[in-house]
C-alpha cells in the first residue's frame, strides 16, 4: 500500500471533489481518496501491486482535471 498527496487543479466545488473521489474509487486497487478542492489535493492510498500512479493520473485528467507533476 503507498499513498500519495497530489495537486489536481480544476476542482472548484464540493460536487468536483465527489466526481474525482467516485472516479478513483471505481478503479482496482484504490483503497481511500481524500480530495480538497480548496487545497487543489487529493490525498489517494492505493496498491502498487493492482494499480500504478500513471492510471491514477490519467483518470483524474479525463475528468478535465489538471495533475501536476509531483
Amino acid at each position: 500500500m503507498e499513498t500519495v498527496v497530489l495537486d489536481v487543479t480544476g476542482m472548484k466545488c464540493g460536487g468536483c471533489e465527489s466526481a474525482v473521489k467516485q472516479t478513483l474509487e471505481d478503479l482496482n486497487g484504490i483503497e481511500k481518496v481524500v480530495p480538497n478542492h480548496k487545497l487543489n489535493k487529493v490525498e489517494i492510498a492505493y496498491s502498487t501491486a493492482t494499480i500504478d500512479i500513471t492510471q491514477i493520473k490519467q483518470a483524474i485528467e479525463e475528468l478535465g482535471y489538471k495533475v501536476q507533476s509531483n
